[in-house]
């Protein structure tokens, strides 16, 4: 019988509503797009990214060219690396919530890689006329020919995740990074300082937004510095890229992320589905307000103004269901084709309501995420509030998410500074938050830990300052948290006594441990572990400077500090968990855990509202140890009395009152300590560690039944 030679299809002339964005195929690129409101619909095509005028303008025809409310064009001879846009006609009506104006150059919703002309203009997309030269552009890419050589997500478990918030440009930027002018404050100079992460410890990166974004969306004489206003959900920020050309960025970015991957560190975006660079009703059109504005955005009863539950002036509508595909689609994009690890959620809560701002109980577009079989294994975090008051931590939707707690960071600001009745909530947080997460059956690390993050101030700066100092960014120190729960040592910023400098020293360190100590998922914040100040700034957004950047001289200026995070982490990422692949609740871990409270007497906790002291003993059961924690975060010390142990002394591991390298020791050289009482330095942290023999009884009791 003779075979049949298959025939490759031939892409239809008008195109195919999918894949939406621009796809490469045989012969040319298929463009699709979604629009239901407009009237007419053109894909521009550049040469060069400052163009004035476009080389072809290609009408889509509203008949041969439309699927349902999809535009679509088969355009032959398009290769990788072309510039293009789209423009859009139909009514600018605001009081319908339509937005359409034609002289605008729009960005593809689903463009792969974004363009930025020399003399690209926020300006030009507000006022009227055309913005062909200084209007951002979508490129076409070729995802097909990177080579990965066999790198994949790494899936590592939560109970062995330690993550560090960091900022690509940041981390590179100063001129003390060592790196050439070209590679400062690019994904190419992040590669460079990968043996510094891997010889840190932490085990995954959490990267401040890398969607590319909007650095003109700032006061007037700033940039946008953190990146929360992104103008596409599918492209790397191309300024982060040290390569010329259209494609550069995609490609290193992924070079990034192997190289992580090559030292076991996973890639966590910080990801801003909330709202986008666009702004309130006098903002820019860039994208998505020039194609369907009542789709994208969630509208007022006035539908010429946006809601604003984000603070930033609109307020994506992420439970419709083109957002929804959108978001998901985004989503799975970075895990398949860029290989990151997981997604932090900026105002995770916006993605809870609908499309009239009200919470929903089962949100479409948090289930799609969490139920999405290919985003099966992906972290998932969610900062679970958002800027008009809606609150979830430890009732977010779902069954995986871990949540930012920044409960857990008052709480412990405020115990180390001695704030009066703090001593039960930071015993607490100190066993995962119980009070939060126990009332769920919800995996022990669902809460993440942190003390100090990128919104707020530097651990430095938590123990150097009283209050903000925020001048510089042009708001006359109104911005930024008030309720910063800081305690300046005794002297407004920076000094020379020692005596001050020293206790600053020890509370850092007290906060690091106390992170570490703590059931959870410990984070903390780019270049803490070396005190890198922000002189004050707790909101430094739009200062993209030494403010912000890693000043690698403090690696030496602060070796101390640095050791004890290191030897913090190498013991967090030995332990053996017992639940790494079993999903353990929190109430379980603790109901069979073996941990007992106690105060400077043994098993008499002073619960009290003027109390600034809490021990607690525990036995890891697999590892066969005893461990006595003290946190003393009095001004005097006080002398606690530890449980008897059967033949052997305690040995120490931690007591951040002594000066360094005593404060801490490498885990398996911890010297035997004498006596039956340990005097805790002001204002420390104390860890004593026990091997437990076989006639040792166990040191605590269950837990709930000390805490009252």
């Amino acid at each position: 019988m003779q075979s049949r030679k298959l025939v490759q299809p031939t892409h239809p002339p008008n195109g195919r509503s999918l894949p939406i964005g621009a796809t490469l195929v045989s012969g040319g690129a298929n463009f699709s797009v979604f629009s239901r409101t407009a009237a007419g619909i053109e894909l521009l095509l550049f040469d060069h990214a400052d163009d004035l005028c476009p080389a072809r303008i290609i009408p889509i025809d509203p008949v041969t060219n439309r699927t349902y409310h999809y535009w679509h064009v088969f355009v032959p001879g398009v290769q990788a690396g072309q510039i293009y846009g789209f423009k859009a006609r139909g009514p600018f009506e605001p009081d319908r919530g339509l937005r359409f104006d034609p002289s605008k150059l729009l960005l593809d919703p689903y463009g792969r890689a974004v363009v930025v002309p020399k003399h690209y203009s926020r300006e030009a997309a507000r006022r009227e006329g055309e913005n062909h030269a200084v209007a951002m552009k979508s490129v076409v890419t070729d995802l097909r020919s990177y080579d990965w050589e066999g790198d994949a997500p790494l899936q590592r478990p939560w109970s062995r995740t330690i993550i560090y918030e960091m900022h690509v440009r940041g981390f590179t930027a100063h001129p003390s990074s060592g790196l050439g002018p070209s590679k400062r404050g690019t994904y190419a100079g992040l590669v460079e300082k990968v043996p510094y992460l891997q010889e840190l410890g932490i085990t995954a990166v959490e990267l401040l937004p890398v969607f590319q974004f909007d650095a003109q969306d700032a006061p007037p004489g700033r940039t946008n510095y953190w990146g929360y206003s992104p103008v596409s959900f599918f492209a790397p920020h191309q300024a982060y890229s040290s390569r010329e050309g259209p494609l550069g960025a995609t490609d290193e970015f992924r070079d990034m992320v192997k190289a992580l991957h090559r030292a076991g560190i996973e890639v966590i975006l910080d990801v801003v589905f909330n709202h986008t660079a666009e702004g309130e009703h006098d903002g820019p059109t860039l994208c998505f307000r020039g194609l369907d504005n009542p789709t994208y955005y969630l509208l007022n009863e006035d539908r010429s103004r946006y809601a604003n539950f984000t603070g930033t002036g609109n307020t994506l509508n992420a439970n419709h269901p083109i957002v929804r595909r959108m978001i998901v689609d985004s989503l799975r994009y970075w895990v398949s084709e860029m290989h990151v690890d997981g997604f932090r959620f900026d105002l995770a809560s916006i993605l809870a309501r609908d499309s009239s701002g009200a919470v929903m109980a089962n949100p479409p577009v948090l289930w799609d995420i969490e139920s999405d079989p290919a985003l099966a294994g992906t972290k998932m975090i969610a900062e679970a509030w958002d800027a008009a008051g809606l609150y979830q931590v430890g009732n977010f939707v779902g069954d995986s998410w871990k949540e930012w707690n920044d409960q857990f960071r008052d709480s412990v600001r405020d115990f180390f500074r001695g704030a009066d009745n703090s001593v039960q909530r930071m015993a607490d947080r100190l066993l995962g938050s119980p009070e939060i997460y126990g009332r769920r059956e919800r995996e022990a690390e669902e809460s993440i830990n942190f003390v100090a993050c990128h919104d707020g101030f530097t651990l430095n700066d938590l123990v150097t300052y009283d209050r903000k100092h925020n001048e510089d960014n042009g708001e006359h120190n109104r911005d930024g948290r008030n309720d910063n729960r800081s305690w300046n040592c005794g002297l407004e910023g920076p000094t020379n006594e020692v005596q001050i400098e020293k206790l600053r020293n020890r509370q850092v360190k007290n906060f690091l441990a106390a992170t570490m100590l703590s059931v959870g998922v410990p984070m903390f914040l780019m270049g803490d572990e070396v005190r890198r100040t922000q002189k004050g700034n707790n909101n430094a957004y739009c200062q993209n400077n030494e403010t912000s950047w890693f000043d690698w001289n403090e690696v030496s200026n602060h070796a101390d500090v640095l050791r004890f995070v290191k030897l913090l982490i190498q013991r967090r990422v030995l332990r053996q968990v017992e639940h790494e692949r079993d999903r353990v609740s929190l109430s379980r871990f603790l109901r069979e855990a073996s941990h007992s409270w106690h105060g400077v007497t043994l098993h008499q906790p002073d619960w009290s509202t003027c109390s600034h002291t809490i021990a607690i003993s525990a036995e890891l059961k697999n590892e066969g140890l005893l461990l006595y924690v003290i946190m003393n975060a009095y001004w005097e010390s006080l002398a606690f009395q530890l449980p008897q142990l059967k033949g052997q002394n305690w040995r120490r591991w931690i007591d951040t009152s002594l000066d360094s390298p005593h404060e801490i020791c490498e885990w398996n050289r911890a010297r035997a300590i004498p006596g039956e009482i340990y005097t805790a330095g002001p204002r420390s942290v104390v860890v004593l560690i026990a091997e437990k023999s076989q006639d040792q009884d166990s040191c605590g009791s269950d837990l709930t039944q000390d805490v009252r």
